[in-house]
């Protein structure tokens, strides 16, 4: 089970936090990730981090967003920073079970446990 809180309307520039709370793994090795869609667009990858506490970031979040985990490991927050209106998207947080992380790529077709997502509004 995997579920979302946070998201929001908030000006360019600001900062908004999300939440995912994941439960029911059956291994200790998986991947908590983000994923976005705006609409019109294909869904992307946004950041993930695995249970081991390595993190990974889509270049066009890096340095703004950090991706981190609760020390039980089931907890991800997701901090976006400097916020622009292009990250105007729903948000929806996934696991993965035993998924090897390739840097730089995130495939929404490797993650099995999805949440309901929540929206992410950033105005100019």
């Amino acid at each position: 089970q995997v579920v979302e809180s946070g998201g929001g309307s908030v000006q360019a520039g600001g900062s908004l936090r999300l939440s995912c709370s994941a439960s029911g793994f059956s291994v200790d090795d998986y991947t908590i990730g983000w994923f976005r869609q705006a609409p019109g667009k294909e869904r992307e990858g946004v950041a993930c981090i695995k249970s081991d506490g390595n993190a990974y970031y889509m270049d066009y979040v890096k340095g703004r967003f950090t991706i981190s985990s609760g020390s039980d490991k089931n907890t991800a927050w997701l901090e976006m920073n400097s916020l622009k209106p292009e990250d105007t998207a729903f948000y929806k947080c996934a696991v993965s079970e035993k998924l090897t992380v390739v840097p730089g790529f995130m495939s929404p077709y490797e993650y099995d446990a999805w949440g309901q997502g929540t929206q992410v509004t950033v105005s100019a």
